[in-house]
């Protein structure tokens, strides 16, 4: 069997065949620090971090990178309005960012590139496109020549003359075209800058991802993935300023997640559905969300709904109580036969169905009906008179082998008494207080491993189980 994946490139679902035998490198577009994510920025966290495990399962060593934007127009308007400056912004959320997607069981990228901590790379790469001729400065503001590259619109299938009518860029002077974009933006009076060749100024916004992936994974990468609203401009214009440099293919594989829904309209601040994975936290077990956005396959649009999570967390707990009715039995039984083959062959079928879900672009919709199948299948087991460990454990085998895949855990932690809790938040208090911010983060992140999440107010830290 063979991995396949829809490519956006070319519309197809293609054979997966990375550059380097084994090997994966793996981009994917990470946040604007300037706010906690919201419910839109968890699900290619969540996809793409299945994808890695997947990939890891079917036992390839997965190099993969994550970026964050520190410094854009966001974030020069969040600080202002806070009266802070840009990089303290920028390393709060970053630290809300992994609070949050690590209680959705997201496991950290090989690389968290920054684009603060990149500038030199990023200036060099934009000093390249000028001197072959794909990018010109203009008033301390550099442009990259979008006419001149022939495959424009490759990746989001328009021509450009369609692209230049609907991008809504805006016209301005300084352009020699209306779609050029900007690789790099003169500084205003007050905001955050660097010195480069054409003045003080910071980078445009599609530049940072393909200095970084060039950096950390090559000149030409497996798979570089992210949010369907990511095609076009920026995933076009990575393509277009990353091969006008190197005259290689940037990424192979292009991946793109559909939208989120709220309750059947599209999520935005001017409607009030606005939803921030912090506050939906404080409501819902981290891992019935998790769940929820696995149910649908990535490609397809997914409406967010109390109705829906409440389905999700059903499911979830019924593959639990069957995973917790079997850890059970095995405990209590001493039964060693293990002349169950018509059982046995009954689960690894079921292990050869998820690899064929997964492989199908990884279509974790089905591979959540097979683990639903493994519920029932396992239900219908334990109601046998005789049954043997061996079954048993190849049944929690199976479990723990599909659900590591989708990155759902079905033990749950031991429940703390209240009292255990409050010691453990004076604990961290203290610790916070003598600036031991390591062990702060160990007592919030144990915690939150037990469903448990911290809140800190001006009136002390408040906590609540969910």
């Amino acid at each position: 069997m063979t991995i396949k994946f829809y490519n956006t490139l070319t519309r197809t679902k293609e054979e997966f065949i990375p550059i380097e035998e084994g090997k994966v490198k793996m981009y994917v577009c990470g946040p604007t620090v300037y706010n906690y994510i919201h419910i839109g920025n968890a699900r290619p966290a969540i996809v793409f971090d299945t994808v890695r495990r997947y990939l890891q399962y079917r036992g390839y060593d997965v190099r993969f990178v994550s970026n964050f934007t520190d410094v854009d127009d966001k974030l020069i308007k969040a600080a202002n309005e806070l009266g802070e400056d840009v990089p303290t912004i920028a390393n709060r959320f970053i630290k809300a960012f992994f609070e949050d997607v690590g209680a959705l069981g997201v496991m950290k990228a090989d690389e968290h590139p920054r684009v603060m901590e990149n500038m030199d790379i990023i200036i060099e790469f934009i000093g390249s496109l000028i001197e072959n001729g794909y990018a010109y400065e203009s008033a301390g503001d550099v442009y990259f020549r979008t006419k001149k590259f022939e495959d424009y619109g490759k990746l989001s299938h328009q021509p450009i003359d369609e692209l230049r009518l609907g991008a809504r860029i805006e016209i301005g002077d300084k352009k020699e075209d209306p779609l050029d974009f900007a690789l790099w933006k003169a500084a205003k009076e007050g905001e955050i800058h660097w010195d480069s060749p054409w003045g003080k100024g910071r980078p445009g916004w599609h530049i940072e991802c393909s200095a970084m992936a060039k950096k950390y994974l090559g000149e030409t990468i497996d798979i570089h993935a992210g949010g369907q609203d990511l095609t076009f401009p920026h995933h076009e214009n990575e393509i277009a300023q990353t091969e006008a440099l190197t005259n290689k293919p940037f990424a192979n594989y292009w991946l793109h997640n559909g939208y989120i829904q709220i309750d059947n309209e599209k999520m935005s601040k001017s409607l009030g559905n606005f939803v921030l994975v912090h506050d939906i936290l404080k409501e819902v077990d981290p891992q019935v969300l998790r769940f929820f956005m696995l149910s649908v396959h990535y490609r397809n649009p997914i409406n967010f709904s109390q109705e829906l999570l409440e389905s999700a967390k059903s499911g979830l707990e019924r593959i639990r109580t069957a995973y917790e009715n079997l850890d059970h039995r095995l405990k209590a039984s001493s039964n060693l036969t293990d002349n169950n083959e018509e059982w046995l062959s009954k689960i690894e079928q079921l292990s050869s169905d998820f690899i064929q879900a997964m492989d199908d672009d990884m279509n974790t919709a089905n591979a959540i009906s097979i683990l639903f199948e493994l519920a029932k299948q396992a239900n219908i087991y334990l109601r046998e008179e005789n049954t043997s460990t061996v079954v048993i454990q190849a049944f929690l085998n199976q479990f723990n082998g599909i659900t590591d895949v989708l990155g759902i855990k079905l033990k749950k932690a031991a429940e703390l008494l209240d009292s255990e809790i409050e010691q453990l938040i004076e604990k961290r208090n203290n610790a916070r207080k003598n600036r031991d911010f390591a062990v702060s983060d160990q007592i919030r992140d144990q915690l939150k491993e037990m469903n448990i999440i911290l809140e800190d107010t001006p009136q002390g830290t408040r906590w609540k189980r969910v």
